[in-house]
């Protein structure tokens, strides 16, 4: 099985993938964002869209899909991937080929209101404070959210939660189909 969790940068994809994977018996994280950059370290860099977002890469959504499968036919357990998709299209590229294999996925959004986001990305820690790349993001995210995003998937407001209480309402879903 794979718990896909999306949203925007700032919502707290990986802070909680790292915790839903301690709260699901013999599960992984997986970032696809490994895959992309895998693809943009090729020299001379791959032709078309894609250098500012490695998605737009045709070859990224099926290598996700075939990274996912070949780990979880070697592994077994459960997945974890946090990773943004905001792009329709590239989500039902990626969810059907994980069909085709037959793996079940949980898709989550991982979800907080923009004044929230904002103010997790003026504190971040990584990508330094009001990060244009995750600033860059958040009205596509709004987009997607209100077109389909939400619509495909099971969302957790993070508004108001802690990644610790995210997690746990993800572990508990999960556990209980």
């Amino acid at each position: 099985m794979i718990v896909w969790l999306n949203g925007t940068h700032g919502a707290g994809k990986t802070t909680t993938s790292a915790l839903v994977q301690q709260l699901i018996p013999d599960s992984r994280v997986f970032d696809a964002e490994k895959v992309g950059e895998t693809l943009m370290d090729i020299t001379p860099g791959l032709p078309g869209p894609g250098s500012d977002n490695f998605q737009h890469w045709p070859p990224w959504r099926p290598l996700v899909v075939e990274t996912a499968r070949r780990v979880l036919d070697y592994t077994g357990g459960t997945l974890v991937m946090p990773m943004t998709v905001l792009v329709e299209q590239y989500w039902r590229e990626i969810s059907a080929g994980l069909a085709q294999h037959g793996i079940p996925v949980r898709h989550f959004v991982l979800h907080a209101d923009q004044d929230t986001l904002r103010g997790r990305i003026a504190g971040d820690t990584v990508l330094g404070p009001d990060s244009p790349f995750r600033l860059h993001y958040l009205e596509p995210y709004a987009e997607a959210a209100r077109t389909w995003l939400h619509a495909e998937a099971e969302v957790v407001d993070t508004t108001h939660l802690t990644p610790a209480e995210a997690a746990a309402r993800i572990a508990e879903a999960v556990s209980c189909p």
